[in-house]
């Protein structure tokens, strides 16, 4: 898959295939920075990542846990690694609590998918996946545009 791109989601089925397809390209050390509204697909991307991945337990919104750890399991294209899926969104830009998850020592061995993490996960690692969403006004037609992104932090 390119290193930048942009899709049409009609169904959330299509935004899970390209969850999948993003996946394919993920390794262990690898941040994911979903950026978008409630309800703009980040859930579903993540279950398409979790799935591409190969990882176990079902996935879901972590809102109330803040952040969920996902066992490797068997993966088609590449060596099993484990998926760590967050939500930021009731950290409330607080770094103090980001850091308290513990986050960048999690990189070490996992991919890690962090929502509502723009502008405070960027600076766990020199370069992450943003993937920016967005839904239509009044429909269900989702937009998914994905880049990596080198920051220079040090991780």
């Amino acid at each position: 898959m390119a290193d930048r791109g942009e899709r049409l989601l009609p169904e959330v089925t299509d935004t899970e295939a390209l969850g999948r397809e993003l996946a394919a390209g993920l390794r262990a050390g690898d941040l994911v920075v979903l950026d978008g509204p409630l309800g703009a697909g980040k859930t579903a991307l993540t279950r398409g990542i979790a799935s591409g991945l190969g990882v176990g337990g079902r996935v879901s919104s972590p809102t109330f846990v803040i952040a969920r750890r996902h066992p490797a399991g068997e993966r088609a294209d590449g060596p099993p690694v484990p998926l760590v899926h967050v939500d930021a969104y009731r950290l409330g830009g607080s770094l103090d609590e980001l850091d308290a998850l513990d986050l960048d020592t999690e990189l070490d061995d996992a991919v890690v998918v962090v929502e509502w993490g723009s502008g405070m996960a960027e600076r766990l690692t020199g370069r992450h996946l943003l993937v920016r969403m967005s839904r239509e006004p009044e429909s269900e037609v989702r937009t998914a545009s994905w880049e990596w992104v080198h920051t220079g932090a040090a991780h």
